[in-house]
C-alpha cells in the first residue's frame, strides 16, 4: 500500500491510498484527472471516495468523480450541503463501519464549521489502521493500534497572532481559524493522547499557507512524539504498509 498526496492545504485537498489492485480516494478537492494520473489511469481499481465535509477545497470536483461513476461516501449533512445529485453519492453514518474493497472505514464526527463533518478510521490488511482527521479544532475520540496518523496541523498561534498584528490577515480570519482548525499545539496534544506504540509515521495535513512553518512543525511533532513525520504536500508518495519499508 502507498499514500499519494494530490494536494493538501487551504486551496485543495486530495489523497489516494493505493496498491496494484485497489485505490481509495480521500477528498474530492482535486480533479478526477489528477487522481487518475496518480494511479496510472487505472480507473478500474478505484473502490470509492470519501469526503469529510462540503467546503470547496475538499469537494470542489466531486461532480467529476460522480460522472466517472465513482461512489462518493460522506455524511448525510455533507451530501445535502454539497447540493449534488447522483446515484453514486452514498450517505454513511457516524460510528457505523462500512467496507470498500479491502478497506474497512469507520466514520466519526469532527469539530468544524460545516454541516456534518466526519473523520475516518481506515483499515486495510496491508497497512493496518490509519487515522484521517482534518479540518477539526480538536478530536474527542482516542484511537489505538494505529499504523499511521494523518492529522491536521493548520497553524501556529504565535504565527497567526503576528500576522494579525502585521495586517497580513484580519482578526476575523484568526477567530474563524481558532474555531474550525487544529493548531500545532493541539495536534501535538492530540497525538500524545493516543496510543502511538504501533504508529510508523505521522502525516501532517492542511497546513495554512500564511500561518504555518512546515519545517518547524515537522521538527516539533517529531520531538514531541518520537515518530517519523511527513508534511503532506503535492506529489508526496510514500509506502503505507504495516511495516514501513
Amino acid at each position: 500500500m502507498r499514500l499519494h498526496v494530490l494536494s493538501s492545504g487551504s486551496k485543495a485537498n486530495g489523497y489516494v491510498l493505493y496498491n496494484d489492485r485497489e485505490a481509495l480516494v480521500i477528498e474530492c478537492g482535486c480533479t478526477y484527472g489528477q487522481c487518475l494520473q496518480a494511479i496510472g489511469y487505472r480507473r478500474e481499481i478505484i473502490v470509492g471516495a470519501l469526503v469529510t465535509h462540503e467546503h470547496g477545497d475538499h469537494c470542489k470536483y466531486v461532480s467529476q468523480y460522480l460522472e466517472g461513476c465513482i461512489r462518493v461516501h460522506a455524511s448525510q449533512g455533507t451530501i445535502a450541503a454539497m447540493k449534488a445529485d447522483s446515484r453514486y453519492l452514498v450517505p454513511v453514518e457516524g460510528l457505523k463501519p462500512f467496507s470498500l474493497g479491502g478497506f474497512t472505514i469507520l466514520p466519526f464526527d469532527t469539530q468544524h464549521d460545516s454541516a456534518e463533518p466526519f473523520g475516518y478510521l481506515i483499515r486495510h490488511e496491508e497497512m493496518g489502521q490509519v487515522l484521517f482527521a482534518t479540518d477539526t479544532f480538536y478530536l474527542k475520540y482516542k484511537f489505538s493500534n494505529l499504523s499511521y496518523a494523518m492529522v491536521e496541523c493548520n497553524y501556529s498561534s504565535e504565527i497567526i497572532e503576528r500576522n494579525v498584528a502585521e495586517n497580513v490577515i484580519p482578526a476575523i480570519v484568526k477567530e474563524r481559524v481558532f474555531r474550525s482548525h487544529m493548531s500545532l499545539d493541539t495536534c501535538i496534544r492530540t497525538l500524545q493522547a493516543n496510543d502511538l506504540k504501533t504508529v510508523n509515521a505521522v502525516v501532517l495535513l492542511h497546513l495554512s499557507g500564511n500561518n504555518s512553518d512546515p519545517d518547524a512543525f515537522k521538527r516539533s511533532v517529531e520531538q514531541a512524539t518520537g515518530k517519523l513525520v511527513f508534511v503532506a504536500k503535492k506529489g508526496l508518495d510514500i509506502p503505507f504498509n504495516k511495516k514501513m519499508i
